[in-house]
């Protein structure tokens, strides 16, 4: 069973018990930042890259607003997709479009949001007359990437 300790020393300490068993003591320090929890070492390093500091792509925010604007017409928030575009200021067709980005095939979607499309493809090739069936979206988007 392990437990945390909290020491005020800042040094790393490894103790070795009579039994074998090993406690590795690791200096951190845990801070709040924009409700988050990030852990900072003795010299102040703190990780690079955190997921919530890399500004959304364009795809990302789209397939975003798209399932957010589904999701206010499936709960009764709205009763159309007219509705909709009137509250946002924005074309009918737009939010249509952007609407269909909920139909799109689960790993086209893991793709969008790990940034890993190919650079050529652009929105208006997921949104503009999607196919029903995944397979189909994978062969226009191979189809897109080529040209």
């Amino acid at each position: 069973m392990s437990d945390i300790r909290i020491h005020k020393t800042g040094e790393p300490d490894v103790l070795q018990a009579s039994d074998g068993r090993l406690t590795l003591s690791v200096p951190i320090h845990i801070k709040r930042r924009s409700g988050r929890k990030l852990v900072t070492l003795p010299n102040s390093e703190t990780a690079k890259a955190r997921p919530w500091n890399a500004a959304a792509t364009p795809l990302q925010l789209a397939l975003a607003r798209g399932h957010r604007w589904l999701a206010m017409l499936e709960s009764g928030e709205v009763k159309s997709l007219r509705e909709i575009a009137a509250r946002e200021g924005v074309d009918n067709s737009y939010v249509s479009r952007m609407v269909n980005l909920t139909t799109l095939a689960p790993d086209i979607v893991a793709a969008i949001l790990d940034d890993t499309l190919p650079d050529n493809i652009i929105l208006f090739d997921l949104v503009v007359d999607p196919p029903a069936l995944w397979e189909e979206q994978w062969e226009e988007i191979s189809c897109a990437s080529s040209t």
